[in-house]
């Protein structure tokens, strides 16, 4: 007679617009069909929300209507409910030996007859959590003839735990693009309000992250209220909002069974207990101010991170927190899904989803987050290069994250003055010959300044000088004076005629005279400067040396060739010595030194000097740095004058496209690069 299935727990229903997530299924089933005599055990993992659950009932369904013999569906986030689940599935199926009256006995007998019966099962166990509990209560591989056994477990988990004893393992992330926005045209659709699917459905989804359990409660609240992706885009950014507001428990209409908040930090508390004690929770919360896309690892080694766990964590009378400790929280973190720690991502090799972070910044508490802020600049100051070319991924990785905690962190990095890494994030644009983009940056640094600090604030002068000269570097010189002469007149009156950043701003008006024209102006006030800065500074001080080298250029265009030279070479000399050879400055000063050469005919010593600088550019700068484009375009004119005619028309042609993609058709240099091709195309 046939014997009548065994169902054992709730498996959730399909949820509304269930996207079927055909690419996981796939890996998923290649891995069972290799399997079809033994008990598989494939363990789904990933972090909170992103539909591991689903994915694994939808398994379950399948089985069902496939006829499976046995299936026991059980919520495992405690070992206790996974032995009450196995003995209540020994008694329906009449196991040998569990009579009811242990339960671990009896969970113990169905383990037994699992791996000798002929009839086919399935064991889910769901939100897999105490992995060091459950050790035992793994389904064994199957002795009996059927082996038509199989076991999927869901789980944060990505320990070692997570794979030992055979078991395959399945990372499951977020959406793919397609996958979200099916789900949501889905799941407006079938609530008739297609309508709220408007053009700014995809940025909506990346704001969520793409996770399946925001999109959920982000659709049931654009449903209930009535409202579009635009406006529900407008709430959802704006920083007033917390996410219990935008994804209430009440919109969890497929059943997630949790508020978003509390569904994304739910191993936190687990975390907390683990090694190293107390520090999982500080960590997230300090993970949180800084870029989703990653963070270096390097930074949790910094001082300010190890001062700011010892200072927080909740374990009292602990020694202070070294940087393996710290490593180990990151890790930690890992290991229960709460963020993801990859050392072959290299500069980003530390990720937390943007909810998550949301989350954890929602719930740290108010006395915390100026600490918090604090300690996430200075780690990223701590590991910010000195010398910038030498690393670019690095840098622009930091820019990212800089933005980000301003973008979080907003005035409390304002406290006592502007924190360092804004201005050195708004200087490494400026290093890279981002112009635009840095003037953008200054332009917002100088209003933060004004509104919180006062007009006569050093950190205010000196955002506005920075802004002047980002106006310098892009060819708006007239915008660049008129701050300029205001920055110096202020200095003087604040700071006194021989403080070094007065030095510095004569320094930086007397550049933008002589890209004026005024060269006049500019020879006067550099010899005042580099007088004063040699008195104050000394010889070989880098401002010392900036002001010589403008001089130089100044002397030059003059006319003063001799005088020139003389001070160029004696800066080369210097600047190597203090910077290196390939330094940006040093090849500055290399530039300017092939074109005084130039002018007193020194052709071919020019050309060599100029070969060298555009080689040493393209490596340390790039290609298509503002500074590359000026050398190749400073070579193509000394090839013109020895008749390398063709070589030199190729070359300015490359540099005037580049010109007009890097820096745009009214910056100088393109218009300056345009005007010479057209007299050399002319007849």
């Amino acid at each position: 007679m046939a014997q009548p299935p065994v169902r054992v727990g709730a498996v959730p229903p399909t949820a509304t617009a269930f996207q079927p997530r055909e690419d996981l299924r796939e890996l998923i089933d290649r891995e069972r069909e290799q399997h079809t005599t033994v008990v598989l055990t494939q363990v789904l993992s990933g972090g909170g929300g992103v539909g591991k659950s689903q994915l694994a009932a939808s398994y379950a369904q399948q089985a069902h209507a496939e006829g499976v013999d046995v299936s026991v569906w059980v919520n495992a986030a405690e070992t206790a409910q996974i032995i009450a689940a196995y003995a209540q599935a020994a008694a329906k199926a009449e196991v040998p030996g569990a009579d009811g009256q242990d339960a671990e006995r009896d969970a113990a007998a169905f383990l037994d007859w699992l791996a000798v019966t002929d009839r086919s099962w399935l064991v889910v166990l769901d939100d897999l959590n105490d992995l060091e509990g459950a050790g035992p209560w793994w389904p064994r591989p199957s002795s009996g003839p059927g082996g038509g056994g199989r076991v999927l477990a869901t789980t944060r988990r990505r320990d070692a735990l997570v794979s030992g004893g055979g078991r395959a393992v399945v990372e499951i992330g977020t959406y793919s693009e397609e996958e979200a926005l099916g789900y949501l045209r889905e799941r407006l659709t079938a609530a008739d309000a297609a309508h709220l699917l408007d053009q700014s459905a995809e940025d909506l989804i990346e704001a969520l992250g793409r996770l399946p359990l925001a999109l959920s409660h982000a659709a049931a609240y654009m449903i209930n209220e009535g409202v579009g992706c635009t406006h529900y885009l407008g709430l959802f950014t704006r920083s007033a909002s917390s996410l219990a507001t935008l994804l209430p428990t009440g919109a969890d209409t497929d059943g997630y069974g949790r508020q978003v908040t509390a569904s994304l930090l739910l191993a936190l508390d687990a975390a907390q207990l683990r090694t190293p004690i107390g520090l999982a929770a500080p960590a997230i919360r300090l993970a949180a101010y800084l870029d989703p896309a990653g963070h270096p690892e390097q930074l949790w080694a910094t001082p300010a991170v190890t001062y700011y766990l010892t200072a927080h964590r909740t374990r009292s009378n602990a020694a202070p927190v070294t940087p393996d400790e710290a490593r180990a929280a990151v890790r930690l973190l890992h290991h229960y899904g709460l963020l993801t720690h990859e050392t072959r991502d290299g500069d980003r090799a530390v990720r937390l989803h943007a909810l998550t972070a949301r989350a954890a910044r929602e719930t740290t508490p108010d006395t915390e987050t100026p600490a918090t802020v604090r300690a996430a600049a200075d780690a990223l100051l701590g590991i910010w290069p000195e010398f910038e070319y030498t690393a670019p991924g690095l840098t622009a990785v930091l820019r990212a994250n800089t933005d980000a905690l301003e973008e979080r962190g907003g005035d409390l990095l304002w406290r006592t003055g502007g924190h360092v890494v804004l201005f050195a994030s708004g200087t490494s644009l400026m290093s890279a010959g981002l112009f635009r983009t840095a003037i953008a940056r200054w332009h917002g640094l100088a209003a933060d300044a004004e509104r919180l600090l006062d007009d006569d604030h050093r950190d205010t002068l000196t955002a506005r000088a920075q802004l002047a000269f980002c106006y310098w570097r892009a060819g708006r010189t007239d915008e660049a004076i008129v701050i300029e002469e205001r920055v110096v007149a202020d200095r003087e009156r604040v700071l006194g005629d021989a403080h070094p950043d007065t030095l510095n701003a004569r320094n930086n008006l007397a550049a933008s005279y002589e890209q004026a024209g005024r060269t006049g102006n500019a020879i006067e006030l550099l010899e005042r400067v580099l007088e004063e800065s040699e008195r104050l500074l000394g010889d070989r001080h880098p401002d010392t040396l900036s002001a010589r080298n403008n001089l130089a250029v100044s002397y030059g265009q003059a006319g003063r060739s001799g005088e020139a030279i003389d001070l160029l070479e004696r800066v080369i000399v210097d600047r190597e010595h203090v910077l290196g050879d390939g330094h940006p400055d040093t090849l500055t000063s290399l530039s300017a030194l092939a074109y005084s050469y130039w002018q007193v005919g020194r052709t071919d010593q020019a050309i060599v000097i100029e070969e060298r600088v555009v080689v040493d550019r393209e490596r340390v700068l790039g290609d298509s740095h503002p500074d590359t484009l000026t050398a190749r375009a400073n070579l193509a004119v000394s090839y013109w004058e020895v008749g390398r005619t063709g070589e030199a028309i190729e070359l300015l042609e490359g540099v005037l496209a580049e010109s007009e993609r890097v820096l745009g058709n009214d910056h100088p240099h393109t218009q300056d690069a345009a005007e010479v091709l057209r007299g050399w195309h002319a007849p």
